[in-house]
């Protein structure tokens, strides 16, 4: 067998050099969309945490209410906790309430306070990483007015895929 047929193994350097950027052409167009893909996420998981705190917190309302007017058996509460009827904290969802012993047992509304997906700071727990508004507040903060959470919003100032703040979600 002569010289002349035998088989070049390897790659020139032109053929390497076009597979380069080729793939670098790739990454550059995937790399938005993964980042994209990424945001779209945290957005969905911030949208769901904040329905699953409100519905508690209407929950907790709503079982006050029906305390305060009907009550358990007809024993209805002689003095109301508080006037707006809305949790004091995040730990009144947590640990339950008896609503002023209408209730012999504590009534829960959460198992867990989810964390805002958009919040940084890793060392600070999830009730902490929400702003919250009061019955009396005209916008959410990060510390409530009367005592009382009514709503509950990201704190986060950064803005959504739609152009909207997360902060007024």
């Amino acid at each position: 067998m002569s010289r002349a047929f035998a088989c070049k193994a390897g790659l020139s350097l032109v053929e390497l050099v076009m597979t380069l950027s080729i793939l670098s052409i790739l990454a550059a167009l995937i790399l938005p969309s993964a980042q994209l893909m990424a945001k779209r996420t945290r957005e969905v998981e911030l949208r769901r945490n904040l329905r699953v705190i409100r519905n508690a917190i209407d929950d907790y309302k709503k079982t006050y209410d029906k305390a305060t007017t009907e009550g358990l058996n007809g024993v209805r509460m002689m003095t109301t906790m508080n006037k707006s009827g809305y949790p004091e904290s995040f730990e009144k969802l947590l640990e339950g309430d008896t609503f002023g012993g209408v209730y012999t047992e504590k009534k829960k509304f959460l198992r867990r306070v989810p964390c805002d997906p958009f919040f940084r700071d890793t060392q600070v727990t999830c009730d902490k990483s929400w702003g919250a508004r009061s019955y009396s507040d005209k916008e959410c903060s990060d510390k409530p007015g009367t005592g009382d959470i009514y709503d509950v919003c990201s704190m986060s100032e950064e803005t959504a895929i739609d152009g909207t703040k997360y902060k007024d979600w």
